[in-house]
């Protein structure tokens, strides 16, 4: 991938002044190739999928959508990834509405592609007994990696990633210190299921989740569209 960046043409000098270079033009922006979105999204999809099943081996809950449907599978006798998708279906609407067809669609292929491979883990890993913090930490680490991906190639996994994306571009705030808050609020919520040290540990991690997106995700620094 390769970008142009103009000369600055150089701004006449007054009489007696030494001539001065015009300032840079920014380096235009390059849309990602239809190849490097399905590349992306593929590659951001089973981060995130990846990091979601370390986060259930070990027993741990983080924010968002994918937050409320660990805590939802732990009580009721279906798939993550049903549970996952089902959760996700209310927040399309806002994506269509909000963001366009464009995102929508990247984003209901997301989802769906985490759902599918929520179940795929499992069957090529097995059960698998971690330590809470490695699970934790390395769980939510790849998470925030995998939403990190989508964000770039106009995706996300739906729920409080749109709402994080458009209160970032309405008003400024930065999407991973939005998300932050949000999931910190349901990680608290998942006292009534979780044991006490565990929620302190799973918010934690969903602090690191958000910091990834932070300090990663900042309006004007990535320019690929």
């Amino acid at each position: 991938m390769s970008t142009c960046t103009e000369i600055p043409a150089a701004v006449p000098a007054t009489h007696g002044e030494r001539p001065t270079a015009a300032p840079a033009v920014p380096r235009s922006a390059v849309r990602h190739s239809a190849l490097e979105d399905v590349l992306g999204i593929l590659t951001g999809t089973f981060a995130a999928s990846l990091g979601l099943f370390l986060l259930k081996s070990s027993g741990a809950v983080t924010g968002g959508t994918a937050g409320l449907a660990l805590l939802v599978s732990y009580s009721v006798a279906l798939p993550f990834g049903v549970i996952f998708f089902a959760v996700n279906l209310p927040f399309f609407a806002l994506a269509v509405w909000k963001k366009g067809w464009n995102f929508a669609l990247r984003t209901g292929a997301a989802i769906a592609l985490v759902s599918v491979m929520a179940s795929l883990h499992p069957a090529a890993l097995g059960t698998l007994h971690i330590d809470p913090v490695y699970g934790v930490l390395g769980g939510n680490l790849l998470a925030g990696v995998g939403l990190l991906i989508l964000f770039r190639h106009q995706s996300s996994l739906g729920g409080f990633n749109i709402m994080a994306l458009l209160l970032q571009e309405k008003l400024g705030w930065r999407a991973g210190y939005v998300q932050m808050v949000l999931d910190v609020a349901i990680v608290l919520v998942s006292l009534a299921l979780v044991p006490p040290l565990m929620v302190l540990l799973s918010a934690a991690g969903a602090t690191l989740l958000n910091l990834v997106l932070a300090l990663n995700h900042r309006p004007g620094r990535y320019l690929g569209m």
